[in-house]
């Protein structure tokens, strides 16, 4: 693992030596704060190393339960789309994963209600439907804005951005098994060995495998809302 993934540690995060691996996160870190594992350090986006086809299997638990553990975390592939120190231009989003986001994170994935806590998700905003429908990308979010509008295009619009999601009821300080089965067109989302989500899409990939916790919040909603920030911890975080 030691030479296979980059450590990551930024404005106090830390990746304590040993096994099992302990992504850190401590009070006091002004501004964005991360430990993050992945294996895409230095590459391009078009040669991060996983397709459709692979599957990942890890254990994890976290150091606080689902409302009190601050910011962002999870595991699993993305193509890094807002930038990473050695990729700092933007793309558009694609990943599959387990994330988690505590208030006020929401992020536009469930068809009603918030998309914050611990849940699995895919996103393809690369689709080939997803480029075609870019240009009216503001008159959507527009319509967005009236509910019984977007009762009727909201639908539409996540089927053509490969949207999938799942809330994961489970206790999140547990030590539990994750595997993640990533088809072509479609994802199976393990834990403990028992199937607990299909999800109807998956992204094409290439993608980069990333394991991740953070302070920071997104929010970004149907409606156009979109806002960004960090929290200031008030204890000890660690996944």
């Amino acid at each position: 693992m030691e030479a296979q993934y980059r450590k990551l540690e930024i404005n106090g995060g830390t990746i304590e030596p040993g096994w099992p691996k302990r992504l850190k996160l401590s009070p006091g870190s002004p501004g964005y704060a991360d430990a993050q594992i992945d294996d895409y350090g230095g590459s391009r986006r078009r040669d991060y190393a996983w397709q459709p086809g692979t599957t990942m299997r890890l254990r994890a638990r976290f150091s606080h339960p689902e409302g009190t553990l601050l910011g962002t975390a999870g595991f699993g592939f993305w193509n890094a789309p807002f930038g990473d120190p050695t990729v700092p231009w933007p793309a558009l989003p694609q990943a599959i994963w387990y994330f988690y986001g505590s208030k006020p994170t929401d992020l536009p994935l469930p068809l009603e209600g918030s998309g914050r806590g611990w849940f699995v998700s895919t996103i393809d905003a690369k689709s080939v439907g997803a480029l075609a429908i870019a240009p009216i990308a503001p008159v959507v979010l527009l319509l967005n804005n009236i509910p019984s509008i977007r009762a009727t295009i909201w639908p539409a619009v996540r089927r053509v951005l490969r949207i999938s999601y799942n809330q994961l009821n489970l206790n999140m300080t547990e030590w539990h098994s994750y595997r993640l089965d990533w088809k072509p067109g479609k994802c199976h989302f393990w834990v403990d060995d028992q199937r607990i989500y299909q999800a109807e899409f998956s992204p094409s990939g290439p993608l980069g495998f990333v394991c991740w916790l953070d302070n920071q919040f997104l929010v970004a909603t149907p409606t156009g809302r979109i806002r960004w920030g960090t929290m200031q911890l008030p204890h000890d975080q660690w996944l």
